[in-house]
């Protein structure tokens, strides 16, 4: 029981100290005029995506990048159009945010990682 009573503090200590897990806040932001389907964004070991991104809309996702390797996002514009556009390379415990501006033209990459 006194050992229990006893390793109280350390795992005070644990949660005072910030232990947490590296991710990445990303944002997908539709800045067209005409909404986007079937948007999805691939990552290292995973993907995310929305069915539907009004125009002028934004879709949050927060994940942890297990591995290395590119981004890449793929959306359906109001045409019917597939579009694919590779993006930079994330790298295993990568953390902050990146913000994907679906625009007329092309995709924005906008980092703000910390590592």
């Amino acid at each position: 029981m006194r050992l229990g009573w006893a390793l109280v503090p350390v795992g005070v200590l644990g949660l005072a100290t910030g232990c947490r897990s590296a991710y990445v806040d990303a944002s997908v932001m539709n800045h067209t005029s005409e909404p986007v389907s079937l948007v999805e964004v691939d990552y290292p070991s995973a993907s995310f995506g929305t069915q539907t991104l009004a125009a002028g809309g934004e879709f949050h996702y927060r994940f942890k990048v297990q591995g290395s390797g590119n981004l890449k996002v793929l959306w359906t514009d109001a045409e019917r159009q597939e579009h694919t556009v590779a993006g930079p390379q994330l790298n295993e415990g990568a953390e902050g945010g990146y913000a994907i501006v679906i625009r007329p033209g092309g995709v924005d990459w906008l980092p703000k990682l910390k590592k």
